[in-house]
């Protein structure tokens, strides 16, 4: 798209007057959306996408569900805002379905605005819950970019913003295709990042580690989904040494893992979860905690300090509780899992099969991932790790020609990540691969193995 397609009002507005995040000012030519509908969305041209990012991994519902529009709808006209102090119908009924989605005893929630104020909660509560100040997270994660959810945040995005005094220890998570630990399979890699853990804990203190943090399934950094028996294990450990298990579900939580909540898959009842995004699909902004009874009771006779202007607001809660009653009525969780296992999976095994270039595909519900590489022996990235500049020319290269075919791609170092709406329909999977199938031509021109 040329800079003279794009010299609307809301565009030259923009570039005046809006700052971006993660970007440099003077490169952006950011495209407007003036529309969506489902999976789709289009721009001011007209120019039409299948959403294969469900925007920021958010839009599990779709774009524009008329159901959960018309209850935002109705929740305005009936009361917009109240403080947090007051009980309030669409806040009480959003906590209550909350809860009864929740493994265990999670029977209490904190709501915030989004999954960072989240996560700084979190910590906040386990470390007044313990007494302890450390928090062990793992280094490919994301958490958030407040000062303290980016100290928790693993991948390069920390690196400007950490202050080095948070009391954030990192440890390796799981990750077989590309193991810290030297394993040759799942149950090896399960094993041996649950004693690194152990190792990590032995000479941090354990008696000094207030909670152990993770992303059920690491999203933005790999879409890693844990081997059978890694959660049960750090729940083991967790026991074992009296330390909070917080489980992030900002990005894998209401139906993208083909659960309500991914930890649910493997029957694992965290201390706390974090969630935002699925939750109403970001129609408005929110998040939170789910609390167990046993942290939620530390502050029954004593001050929790912590809250927020906009905790548990009346419209974002609404919009949650439209959003989990759809989700029952049309059967979307189910569709997520169902859609992840019939057909994006086999679909993602063909374009492996084909393009050199793939490396590994992994994923649960319309959670997935397409790694690349350009030597499948050695497994070296289609690009470096972090790359920026002409180090990532052949993914800049690889989007660029989703995009000019009408598919918008969530890209991340040298992997593409398949993250559709969870209300997503085969068709729409098979239209979307096949622009991938034809893009990754794209990555096969770099390939240097045999």
């Amino acid at each position: 798209m040329t800079i003279e397609a794009t010299q609307t009002k809301a565009y030259l507005d923009d570039r005046a007057h809006v700052f971006h995040s993660w970007s440099a000012q003077g490169t952006l030519n950011p495209i407007e959306i003036t529309g969506g509908e489902g999976s789709y969305f289009w721009d001011s041209t007209g120019k039409k996408y299948l959403d294969f990012s469900s925007q920021l991994v958010n839009l599990n519902i779709g774009h524009q569900h008329p159901k959960l529009i018309a209850a935002i709808q109705e929740q305005a006209a009936k009361l917009c805002t109240v403080a947090p102090a007051f009980a309030n119908d669409a806040r009480s009924e959003a906590a209550r379905l909350i809860t009864e989605l929740a493994p265990g005893d999670l029977n209490m929630v904190f709501f915030t605005n989004g999954g960072a104020e989240a996560a700084e909660n979190a910590v906040r509560m386990s470390r007044l819950h313990t007494g302890r100040h450390k928090i062990l997270t793992m280094y490919r994660s994301y958490h958030g970019s407040t000062a303290g959810a980016i100290a928790l945040t693993g991948d390069p995005r920390r690196w400007p913003n950490e202050t080095g005094t948070s009391g954030a220890v990192k440890f390796w998570g799981p990750y077989a295709y590309r193991s810290a630990f030297h394993s040759t399979n799942e149950k090896e890699e399960c094993e041996r990042a649950l004693q690194h853990l152990e190792d990590v804990l032995m000479v941090e203190g354990p008696h000094t580690v207030a909670m152990i943090g993770m992303e059920t399934v690491v999203g933005t950094n790999g879409i890693l989904v844990p081997p059978d028996g890694y959660l049960k294990g750090v729940r083991e450990i967790c026991d074992r040494y009296g330390i909070v298990m917080m489980c992030d579900e900002v990005m894998a939580g209401f139906g993208r893992c083909g659960e309500w909540f991914a930890v649910n898959k493997w029957n694992v009842t965290p201390d706390l979860i974090c969630f935002a995004k699925g939750v109403n699909s970001g129609y408005v902004p929110l998040g939170g905690v789910v609390i167990s009874q046993k942290i939620a009771d530390s502050f029954k006779d004593r001050v929790y300090p912590g809250g927020l202007t906009y905790s548990g607001h009346p419209l974002a809660c609404a919009a949650a509780v439209a959003s989990i009653n759809i989700f029952k009525e049309e059967k979307i969780v189910e569709n997520a899992r169902t859609i992840g296992e019939t057909v994006i999976k086999p679909e993602l095994a063909k374009l492996k099969d084909k393009h050199p270039s793939v490396g590994d595909v992994r994923g649960l519900g319309v959670f997935w991932a397409v790694e690349l590489v350009r030597d499948r022996a050695t497994r070296k990235p289609l690009v470096p790790f972090n790359a920026a500049g002409a180090d990532n020319k052949p993914m800049l290269d690889f989007a660029a020609a989703c995009k000019k075919n009408g598919l918008w791609p969530f890209t991340h170092f040298n992997r593409t990540h398949v993250a559709p709406p969870c209300t997503v329909n085969a068709d729409e999977i098979r239209e979307g691969i096949a622009i991938l199938d034809e893009a990754l031509t794209i990555a096969d021109s770099y390939y240097e193995g045999k």
